[in-house]
């Protein structure tokens, strides 16, 4: 074992620089394959590609670690083929640390027939919902989940065992266990259930992730996260997460690894989101990292940060890029509109990187000509600006100035209409 795998082992996380009055801090995740400084942005590669742009490209821009996801790569092209490839780094020549999701947000929103868009806002309580009366596309019970692919419409079933199966073929250096996903707009009645269902489900991950580990001792040692849910419910979340909690002691009493941090999911309200982060961290350990999986909008950023969030990831940057939307610190554009036809500046003049070289004009002609490199260097000048801004931010905090560079920041970023 080498020394960096040794201390990996011994201490995979540690605490920085805390930002007074809140539960922010900075830290340093270790993983095999290198550090995360935190507060940290993890661009997601779904398919083990940041979409239209190259892994090297991904790295020059500052992005620390990439998130892949389960069920795609299950799908396609194959755990199997990436573990032969010597796991997701190799496969894709990213040669950093990597996560993968679960593939439980996937198999329940495709699955569901929503598409990608979980019911974000409390309404009407209906656990039958589908989009748009479409067909359910997936199946829960307390083994695991039953789903047809949204790429050819064959069977499938995922449980906890086949989820940290495919995941520990992908070779991920974080992972996170396998949970059912429930929308704000199910019951109470089902959203207790469906916690249960996720805690047991969570001692099954625990020990197959034990099983692989010794098993493929060979291969480089991965971290299982647990998720917490529990929607909109303060009583629900803080359980959630005293029972991971409790499940993490246990396992490593027992000899097993225990859950290396954890994962804070399901859909949350924009104006709860600090408040229900809040909840979870006060039952978290300090000493372990936190995720906050698909949040990415800036004053989301901030909050998240103060209250205790490590990473983040979310495709929102790179999805609305292909667009043409424009994130700046003067607030998000759409640079396909006519006034940016002759604009020869870079799309963000005072944030330095890779697109600086090229004008509005001549990304708006892209767009309009609909040429691939339009989202190439849109997406590319997207990652970059949330990458900096949480970059920022954890400097921010190690210098003491965190809360005037947020004020100013959000003050510049919504203080005129968006177009």
């Amino acid at each position: 074992m080498s020394s960096t795998e040794s201390f990996v082992a011994d201490r995979p996380f540690t605490v920085g620089t805390t930002l007074p009055g809140t539960r922010g801090r900075t830290g340093v995740i270790s993983t095999p394959h290198g550090q995360i400084r935190t507060p940290a942005f993890i661009p997601v590669g779904t398919k083990a590609t940041v979409k239209t742009v190259l892994p090297e490209s991904v790295a020059d821009l500052g992005a620390q670690a990439v998130l892949a996801n389960a069920y795609h790569l299950y799908l396609q092209p194959g755990p199997e083929i990436i573990d032969q490839a010597g796991g997701l780094g190799k496969f894709m020549n990213w040669h950093g640390p990597t996560y993968t999701d679960s593939g439980g947000f996937q198999v329940m929103s495709l699955g569901a027939g929503f598409k990608k868009v979980i019911a974000m806002e409390v309404g009407n309580p209906d656990d039958t919902l589908t989009a748009n009366g479409r067909e359910r596309l997936s199946r829960v019970d307390d083994d695991g989940v039953t789903f047809k692919s949204h790429l050819d419409g064959s069977a499938h079933r995922f449980t906890p065992e086949v989820s940290m199966r495919i995941q520990h073929q992908l070779g991920a250096d974080i992972i996170f266990a396998f949970d059912e996903l429930t929308t704000l707009m199910n019951t109470r009645a089902y959203q207790e259930n469906s916690l249960e269902r996720t805690r047991l489900w969570a001692i099954r991950c625990l020990a197959e992730h034990n099983r692989l580990s010794a098993e493929r001792a060979h291969r480089p040692q991965q971290a299982l996260w647990g998720v917490v849910q529990g929607a909109q419910y303060e009583d629900l979340r803080r359980k959630a997460s005293r029972d991971l909690v409790a499940l993490s002691e246990a396992d490593r009493a027992a000899g097993g690894k225990g859950f290396g941090g954890y994962g804070i999911g399901g859909a949350l309200e924009k104006h709860n989101l600090g408040t229900i982060v809040g909840w979870v961290n006060d039952e978290l350990p300090e000493d372990a990292p936190k995720h906050l999986l698909g949040i990415s909008e800036p004053d989301d950023i901030f909050t998240a940060i103060e209250n205790g969030v490590d990473t983040f990831d979310c495709v929102s940057p790179t999805r609305v890029a292909r667009n043409g939307a424009i994130y700046s610190l003067d607030g998000r554009y759409n640079i396909t509109n006519a006034k940016y036809r002759n604009d020869f500046r870079p799309l963000d003049p005072e944030i330095e990187n890779y697109t600086s070289q090229y004008s509005r004009a001549y990304i708006h002609h892209l767009f309009k000509a609909k040429e691939g490199l339009a989202a190439t260097l849109a997406t590319l000048h997207n990652v970059s600006f949330i990458v900096q801004l949480v970059d920022r931010a954890r400097q921010a905090i190690e210098d003491g100035n965190y809360v005037e560079y947020r004020d100013e920041f959000l003050r510049r970023y919504y203080a005129s209409k968006k177009d």
